[in-house]
């Protein structure tokens, strides 16, 4: 690990959702957070107060993960963040957890929306996770003995029309935890997907929308439907020591949704 007291966790899109909820989460088991954001600084300065809440300390940097050329300079700016803020020099973890959304059906999705998805979702994830667990120079920053955690989605399990570009890119994260399970395990090194089911934030879209709860509600077996946090506790747990012995799944966290 970093050698350090406190082990410190990278969370990406960690301004609102479940980005914010798991640095939340991670905080109050001990970790100090890296995380980033698009826009919204302003949501990003409060996920940094709430961890700093928690009597742990955190650091927002910006990241436009779509963006390819943004991350040899994020790398840069997380080297010297580690160094002024924790005299540290590797990260104990990384959630790949930031993204977009698109709702699109075949015969009108077009090519600009299917190069978003994937910039993001897949391109942006591989080559971030590149430069931080397997630069070709540089000492990794990731240390040996971490942690990835990759957001999948439920959507390549069960199918809501309109969600099928969105899924497949999430269908590829999911294939890329394997490879990447494996090529990273010398090094002890765990890498695992979490796949929510629908969740209750504002990326989903519909957040107080007591019709679509009750209709999420009804499908799920555990009876009602999910909030940020229940994807967080997941996370944060497959992030810790207790999961040392957990590595290239999908754990889909749907509370049971349309089983």
């Amino acid at each position: 690990m970093s050698g350090i007291t406190s082990p410190i966790a990278l969370v990406t899109g960690a301004n609102r959702g479940i980005g914010r909820a798991t640095v939340e989460e991670l905080a109050r088991r001990g970790h100090d957070i890296v995380l980033t954001y698009r826009s919204h600084a302003d949501e990003a300065a409060e996920a940094v107060r709430a961890v700093e809440a928690e009597g742990r300390r955190a650091v927002a940097l910006q990241l436009d993960i779509a963006d390819a050329a943004a991350i040899e300079p994020f790398v840069a700016a997380l080297r010297a963040a580690l160094h002024e803020t924790w005299g540290a020099t590797t990260i104990d973890a990384l959630v790949n957890n930031g993204g977009m959304g698109a709702t699109t059906t075949l015969g009108t999705t077009s090519v600009q929306v299917l190069d978003e998805l994937f910039a993001t979702h897949v391109r942006g994830v591989y080559l971030l996770t590149q430069a931080l667990a397997a630069p070709a120079e540089d000492d990794p920053l990731l240390a040996d003995g971490g942690s990835i955690v990759n957001l999948g989605t439920g959507l390549t399990r069960f199918v809501h029309v309109g969600r099928d570009a969105y899924a497949a890119m999430k269908g590829a994260v999911g294939v890329l935890t394997g490879y990447w399970a494996q090529e990273l395990g010398p090094r002890g090194i765990r890498v695992n997907t979490v796949a929510p089911g629908p969740v209750e934030t504002q990326f989903s879209g519909w957040v107080g929308d007591d019709t679509l709860r009750k209709v999420f509600a009804d499908a799920t077996a555990l009876g009602r439907s999910s909030v940020a946090s229940d994807i967080a506790g997941v996370i944060a747990t497959l992030v810790e020591p207790g999961a040392a012995w957990v590595t290239a799944q999908r754990i889909e966290a749907s509370g049971g949704y349309r089983l």
